[in-house]
């Protein structure tokens, strides 16, 4: 459903985007440099009906586009709620033995050596 908004949001936007570049501003815009003075979509449905067509479809885009982009900002922010480390339950790991032939970290590999004083060593002897 979001996906099949998302697409009818672009697809909407396109429309928009074309009525408002094909509308003829105060200054002629786009449309009448296509085709001078009477465009191609004046010259089909004539210039008074054009301008009226061409307003209703901007108008319309544009106020479908604001209803779908609130739409999706409402199911975004819905779709996804935030949760809490505190709400799961917590578990004690279950402790299994080594599997055989491998060495466990824990246990060491090798003795420990004691910790005893070394032998004093004997002072030299001069020899004649």
């Amino acid at each position: 459903m979001y996906t099949a908004l998302i697409l009818l949001l672009v697809l909407d936007s396109f429309v928009l985007i074309g009525a408002v570049l094909l509308q003829a501003g105060k200054g002629g815009g786009l449309a009448a440099s296509f085709g001078g003075a009477a465009s191609s979509a004046d010259a089909f449905v004539g210039t008074r009906q054009a301008a009226n067509l061409l307003t209703r479809t901007s108008w319309w885009a544009g106020g479908l586009f604001l209803f779908l982009g609130l739409v999706l900002s409402i199911m975004s922010t819905r779709a996804s709620t935030p949760s809490s480390i505190l709400d799961g339950t917590f578990q004690q790991p279950a402790r299994t033995a080594p599997a055989t032939g491998q060495p466990s970290s824990a246990v060491p590999l090798e003795a420990v050596p004691s910790k005893t004083a070394p032998a004093p060593v004997p002072p030299p002897t001069k020899q004649p």
